[in-house]
């Protein structure tokens, strides 16, 4: 659980959710067949840092099947079709954090575009000190399910720390017995996935996100210049291969892997064929229930 956080911690929380609403929408305005994945990250990213705060992860864009973990490698050409689009944005105001995700459908879709959406105000409007997470699962999944859907089991909503980007308590998308009770001042991300497919999303083998697992002497001249730019710019967030300025950096990332200095993370997604939507916001826990950092105003 988080510990308590003054206010002006709390407020920076709120800075970075009320950029993130701006951004978020802002980004999802420009997703449109033909549109460039590498061009909507790159203009959510730097939007966030033109209004004062920094990402707090590399935008998530993750198509059809794809649930996380997806973001344009640094010379991406690829441009959005007919498919169904989840964009997962985070912001951070000197490592006080925010975290959002919208789908959008250009497949068609529109019933399971909807369902997360529907299962996340569902959720909000549980959401008290005292309730357990299992009971806000118990909501997303009986929204889901009722749009004929089913919910991605192994993803969950997760708390949000100082420079962590996931802390506890998980929030689950589906009733558990077993939960965390909220309290005051706890800020949880809420995150439900929905899914035509089975509910179990898997690792694929591609990995353009990272994030530094230990700090350690590299002998690589590469290798020792990337490690410098994340210990000083992202610390324990995570990072995209596309924001490391070394110009070898995949070599680089490479051998900060072997040796346990970084850690990847791959593509998760569900079975070929099947489609997945997101939908997400930030919450302050209240004495009478929640505040909402990320709704755009």
């Amino acid at each position: 659980m988080s510990p308590e956080l003054t206010d002006e911690q709390l407020e920076k929380h709120r800075e970075a959710g009320e950029i993130l609403a701006e951004v978020r929408e802002a980004a999802a305005d420009r997703v449109e067949v033909g549109a460039s994945h590498l061009e909507v990250a790159e203009f959510a990213e730097n939007r966030i840092r033109e209004l004062g705060a920094e990402p707090a992860f590399p935008v998530n864009i993750s198509i059809d099947e794809e649930a996380a973990h997806a973001t344009p490698t640094p010379d991406d050409e690829a441009t959005f079709g007919e498919e169904m689009i989840n964009l997962d944005i985070g912001v951070h105001v000197d490592g006080w954090l925010a975290d959002t995700a919208v789908t959008v459908d250009l497949s068609g879709h529109a019933d399971l575009a909807e369902a997360p959406g529907e299962a996340l105000e569902a959720a909000i409007e549980v959401v008290e000190p005292g309730v357990e997470t299992g009971e806000i699962g118990a909501e997303i999944e009986s929204v889901i399910d009722g749009y004929g859907y089913n919910p991605v089991v192994n993803l969950t909503g997760h708390g949000l720390g100082h420079w962590e980007q996931h802390t506890e308590p998980n929030v689950p998308n589906r009733a558990v017995e077993q939960g965390i009770e909220l309290e005051v001042g706890d800020v949880v991300a809420i995150e439900p996935f929905a899914t035509d497919g089975g509910g179990k999303v898997t690792e694929g083998a591609h990995e353009e996100i990272y994030s530094l697992e230990r700090e350690a002497s590299v002998r690589d001249r590469g290798a020792r210049q990337a490690l410098e730019q994340i210990v000083e710019e992202f610390k324990t967030l995570p990072f995209a291969r596309r924001w490391l300025e070394t110009s070898r950096a995949e070599m680089a990332l490479r051998r900060l892997e072997q040796k346990n200095v970084v850690h990847g993370y791959p593509v998760l997604q569900e079975d070929e064929g099947c489609l997945v939507s997101q939908r997400e916001h930030t919450v302050i826990v209240t004495e009478d229930g929640c505040e909402v950092t990320t709704r755009a105003g």
